[in-house]
């Protein structure tokens, strides 16, 4: 199916992207639409005859659990009110702990890396078979950028992949942008992963802009794309001409004459992408002979975690036969466990487990919780305006102690109640907004000194 040239849906540049030349298709987020009540600008894109495809970023099909089938049920919603002709999600988990592990379930709010071992592979692939049965189109998924690495990994991310759609027959959504991340920040080589990849099954490509602070890239869809980026979506092309490629931008928005001159420059690598480019260590670009391999720069660095700069371990032939079959008991358990104590240590400060990169997990626990301030921000844009300046250092605090359980809306509730039991706002004017929004929402007073206590003591039995 080809798509061309697209971008990213956003209601902050629904105008300019009703404007903006050559834009075949678009691409929204699944869960920020209701299907019963479109925005006017995508219901105008749609009578045009631009495609729309539903992102969703919230199934968690990495995850230990299951899908939910209520929000397998929503995003087939989607696909069916958007007539789309596929949906996509992300190889991530989302949310851990729960039945599996006897523990509270918390949510990341972000797209976490799934550790590249066969028992994760199992489990990813009977949840994707699962997404398969309850979707009306075509399902693909998409690599995902990362800041730290599992220990003791057993497949590089081109063989996971590999593995993926031989087993599943399901596509794939290569974000060229994500290998440049991991690049940077696992050490991870693109060309490599590219050459390990079944590139027949690539739905389609995202291409997107970052920056690097500190030696760590962060995948912000908020800066240009750049040019590092722009080589591995050559290197991609000289391998496939990708059905269709999207820009994505989700913050800062720039004018719309700098969204259309990137889509040139992306139209213009993918239409004559030069053969043979290979990036080096830090994504900077040499020549070497079309489909050769190319190794890591000398003195290049293990990545964070265990995994090896050049793409990870080796993968032996026997474990794919061993422990590649559908009979594989406690899979999902020990992926449970593994997945609920570095999401606890993230968000709720429990110890670094043992093998990953302290100071990795530290950076990402932080990036998690500016996400997470800014996110209830946007969903609650009240909060910023009662608390002003204070807004930010308030939640951040609260954040420390209290992980998010349901959903940024249900955060930005409790983090209300919580400044309402603790007395605060200080200004008694700020305290009265604060306590006319948290009542028109949650409740038709706030919470007495009595269930505070008691919350704090649900709250301290389970984190024993």
């Amino acid at each position: 199916m080809e798509l061309g040239t697209g971008i990213g849906w956003r209601p902050e540049i629904a105008d300019a992207v009703e404007e903006l030349p050559g834009v075949d298709w678009v691409e929204v987020v699944a869960e920020n639409i209701c299907p019963g009540h479109l925005p006017a600008a995508l219901t105008r894109l749609r009578s045009r005859g631009t495609r729309i495809i539903p992102h969703g970023v919230s199934l968690g099909l990495g995850g230990a659990d299951r899908p939910s089938q209520q929000r397998l049920a929503d995003l087939a919603e989607r696909a069916t009110a958007l007539g789309a002709p596929l949906v996509t999600e992300h190889i991530a988990f989302v949310r851990a702990g729960g039945v599996l592990t006897a523990s509270p379930q918390l949510e990341a709010g972000h797209l976490l890396p799934v550790p590249r071992t066969w028992d994760a592979l199992k489990v990813l692939c009977e949840n994707v078979r699962i997404a398969q049965d309850s979707l009306p189109v075509p399902l693909a998924l998409e690599n995902i950028a990362a800041l730290i690495s599992w220990p003791d990994e057993e497949l590089t991310e081109g063989q996971f992949l590999a593995e993926l759609v031989e087993r599943t027959g399901v596509g794939l959504l290569i974000d060229v942008a994500n290998l440049h991340t991991n690049h940077i920040n696992r050490g991870e080589h693109p060309v490599k992963a590219l050459d390990e990849l079944p590139v027949e099954a690539i739905a389609y490509v995202h291409v997107a802009g970052g920056i690097e602070r500190d030696g760590v890239w962060h995948d912000t869809h908020a800066h240009p794309v750049t040019q590092p980026v722009l080589d591995i979506l050559s290197a991609l092309r000289d391998r496939v001409t990708p059905p269709g490629v999207l820009l994505e931008r989700d913050d800062d928005f720039p004018p719309a004459e700098e969204l259309a001159a990137e889509l040139t420059s992306i139209r213009t690598t993918v239409g004559a992408a030069p053969a043979g480019r290979t990036p080096d260590a830090r994504g900077e670009v040499r020549a070497a002979a079309r489909g050769g391999t190319t190794a890591p720069a000398a003195g290049t660095p293990e990545a964070p975690g265990g995994a090896r700069a050049h793409g990870g371990p080796e993968t032996r032939p026997q474990e794919r036969e061993e422990t590649g079959a559908e009979e594989n008991p406690g899979a999902r358990e020990r992926l449970a466990l593994g997945q609920a104590a570095l999401l606890s240590a993230l968000v709720a400060g429990t110890p670094t487990p043992e093998g990953f990169d302290s100071r990795r997990l530290r950076v990402q626990s932080r990036a998690l919780a500016a996400k997470r301030a800014d996110v209830v921000a946007k969903v609650a844009p009240e909060l910023p305006e009662i608390l002003g300046r204070g807004y930010r250092d308030a939640f951040l605090a609260y954040a420390k102690s209290r992980p998010m359980q349901a959903g940024y809306r249900r955060d930005a509730l409790d983090f209300a109640e919580a400044l309402l039991i603790a007395g605060r706002p200080e200004d008694e004017s700020a305290r009265r907004l604060l306590t006319g929004w948290w009542e028109e929402r949650a409740a038709p007073h706030p919470p007495r000194r009595a269930t505070r206590f008691v919350r704090a003591a649900r709250a301290a039995l389970s984190r024993r």
